[in-house]
């Protein structure tokens, strides 16, 4: 498994990858109301965000296939931290997560990152260092966990 910096180009394959690990963000079946979320993992939208100064992307190829992408936004916000299925429950995400908190500190981040989780994954960021801050948010047709990992 090879983890590189992502590119313009890959914006496709790592919107697919999101859309299809997504569902648990939903609040109903029909995605109903959720429109703007899916218009922010769509890869129109991945292409403006890998082409962002302030966007830091990594993405895990197991061959030619993307398995796994996380991204780091102005150096502090964990805003994609996802794995293909057939690659969860092996420490693939804990990996793309070590590498741009690491990257983020070298660049003078003092260790308060903040992520907002699917609440399926609540759990794997409290192994993370993360904890949760406030209440589940409802907006825009997903449900998500604010936490913050500090120091």
């Amino acid at each position: 498994m090879k983890i590189a910096t992502a590119s313009v180009a890959d914006a496709e394959e790592i919107s697919a990858l999101i859309v299809g690990l997504s569902e648990p963000f939903f609040l109903s079946p029909s995605r109903e109301g959720a429109e703007p979320f899916l218009a922010s993992i769509a890869a129109e939208a991945q292409r403006g965000y890998l082409a962002a100064s302030n966007f830091t992307y990594r993405v895990a190829r197991a061959g030619a296939r993307i398995v796994g992408v996380v991204a780091l936004r102005d150096n502090a916000h964990l805003f994609h931290l996802f794995v293909a299925e057939d690659f969860q429950g092996r420490g693939l995400a804990r990996r793309l997560w070590q590498l741009v908190e690491s990257e983020a500190l070298q660049a003078g981040n003092p260790g308060v990152f903040t992520v907002n989780a699917s609440l399926d994954a609540v759990p794997l960021y409290e192994k993370f260092g993360f904890a949760r801050v406030g209440e589940v948010q409802r907006v825009h047709g997903v449900s998500f966990q604010p936490m913050k990992s500090t120091p």
